[in-house]
């Protein structure tokens, strides 16, 4: 009988100066908060930062970072490559840099990790090593232009918040960051656990694609009564049954007149608003994460006909099912 407690994902944030502090405490934060809401028995997350030496590490702001550890500590697998970025201020606008120590790091220990994500400026860093040649990866939209010319090889897209291509994940500004870090987290330990986090710092919990994403969830208010808490539960789980007015009510042993009134002082719309807006979300998780087919998706997300999934798309996003899938597709698996 094995009774070991599973192993802790580690996560190594390669640091060197001048790097912006919020690319490295903005994640670690929430890694760490992960931690405290895991159940017992959970495997969390290892975070360390290492360097070209040890000592404190000068960041943009002037905040020094103390690093225990150097980059050339005894190998060890990182199950999570953190890359920082670094953005100088020069007279035709925003350069980024790379350190040729975490370059050569990245170089040799890029390959054995079992993902690696950079953020903002940190796409450099990643491209300059060989590692995003062949995938598609955003970063700040000020260097975007920058890393597609220095690295033809790299499909660049500045629009997302986020981008997964296989096992490569980068993200776009600063705070970017933390919509990353929610991702990943998301994979290791499903979205409840992401949403859980978001709701704690106060954040959307952004899917990979465009800014104007977000969860309906978080977008409305939570509310002070917990039957209507327990009803937008149970709606999101059933998105495929009929939620008309008439049967929501009766769920709630409401009229239908009070029951409109309350839930949209409650929550600030409607009820069919708010059910349009799960089966919308619901579509386009699908949509970036399945080859499912376009009817297939229409009826698992309650949205009926194909017709009315490019309706919705077009009221609410100005663009097509196909087209979103094109542009906001998770590649890899």
């Amino acid at each position: 009988m094995n009774d070991l407690p599973p192993l802790p994902h580690l996560v190594v944030i390669p640091v060197f100066p001048g790097i912006n502090a919020l690319d490295v405490t903005g994640p670690a934060e929430i890694l760490v908060l992960a931690n405290r809401l895991l159940p017992a028995g959970r495997a969390g997350y290892d975070v360390r930062l290492r360097a070209e030496r040890v000592g404190p590490v000068e960041t943009f702001s002037g905040v020094p970072l103390l690093v225990g550890e150097v980059l050339r500590e005894p190998p060890m697998r990182p199950d999570t490559i953190l890359v920082p970025g670094r953005v100088d201020l020069g007279p035709d606008g925003p350069v980024p840099r790379v350190d040729d120590a975490v370059v050569a790091w990245l170089r040799e220990m890029g390959p054995e990790a079992g993902r690696v994500a950079s953020v903002c400026a940190g796409a450099h860093v990643t491209a300059a090593a060989g590692l995003l040649d062949g995938h598609r990866a955003t970063t700040h939209w000020a260097t975007a232009d920058r890393l597609a010319a220095s690295h033809p090889a790299v499909e660049v897209d500045a629009d997302p918040v986020f981008v997964r291509s296989g096992r490569m994940w980068t993200s776009a500004g600063l705070t970017a960051s933390m919509d990353l870090t929610l991702a990943l987290i998301a994979e290791d330990h499903g979205d409840d656990l992401a949403l859980d986090i978001a709701r704690i710092m106060v954040m959307y919990l952004q899917r990979p694609g465009g800014q104007s994403q977000f969860s309906v969830p978080l977008a409305h208010r939570a509310g002070g009564r917990t039957d209507l808490r327990g009803l937008r539960h149970w709606i999101a789980d059933h998105l495929d049954a009929d939620l008309s007015v008439p049967v929501l009510a009766a769920r709630l042993a409401m009229s239908e007149r009070h029951f409109a009134r309350i839930f949209r002082t409650e929550t600030g719309t409607t009820p069919g608003a708010y059910v349009e807006e799960l089966r919308l979300e619901a579509a386009r998780r699908l949509l970036e994460r399945t080859d499912q087919p376009l009817p297939g998706i229409a009826r698992s997300c309650g949205l009926g006909s194909v017709e009315t999934v490019h309706r919705v798309f077009r009221d609410r996003l100005g663009t097509t099912p196909a087209e979103y899938r094109r542009r906001f597709r998770v590649t890899g698996p």
